[in-house]
């Protein structure tokens, strides 16, 4: 559990092919536009390498380097090794490696086990069952149809992202 909220998290999530990255694509750009300092931390269950076969960074790390940094004046990018069978990483060694300092919010893709305040994605037609009904820590529903569960958390329209952003800024930020 992540005890230290500042800035404030907010994760976004959802069954597979929701629409989560997608979302937050259109929201990032409606939250900066309202003065927001952002980043954002995605989770994947898949193996994935954001580095290129023939890079020198790549190269450095095929000859065994544990971490590698690339950087430039415009941007740096530090990349670890981790070849233990170690647990997915939790949410809260991922925020602590943020500068925190610059930021007003940060938002969150998937980590849908951790107990931070959530907004579920739910397409009722996709037959998914919502999480809302047994995750005390989602305080909102954007969805596309009402979902067949009732409940008395907002529901925002998931397709007007203009006014789940209305809602983030309202409910999250200190801004």
């Amino acid at each position: 559990m992540i005890t230290d909220h500042s800035p404030p998290l907010l994760a976004f999530v959802a069954a597979s092919g929701t629409g989560k990255t997608t979302l937050l694509e259109q929201l990032i750009p409606l939250l900066r536009a309202q003065g927001q300092r952002l980043a954002v931390i995605k989770h994947t269950h898949h193996d994935f390498d954001i580095d290129q076969p023939g890079k020198d960074s790549y190269r450095m790390r095929a000859a065994g380097a544990q971490q590698v940094m690339v950087a430039s004046r415009r941007r740096w990018a530090l990349l670890t090794e981790h070849n233990d069978q170690r647990p997915e990483p939790e949410l809260a060694e991922l925020v602590q490696a943020l500068d925190r300092s610059v930021l007003d919010l940060i938002l969150v893709e998937g980590f849908k086990h951790e107990a931070v305040p959530k907004i579920e994605l739910h397409r009722p037609l996709l037959g998914k069952p919502p999480l809302f009904p047994a995750d005390p820590h989602v305080i909102a529903v954007a969805c596309d149809a009402p979902p067949a569960i009732p409940t008395t958390l907002p529901l925002l329209d998931l397709n007007s992202p203009a006014e789940i952003a209305a809602f983030v800024l309202r409910t999250i930020t200190r801004r």
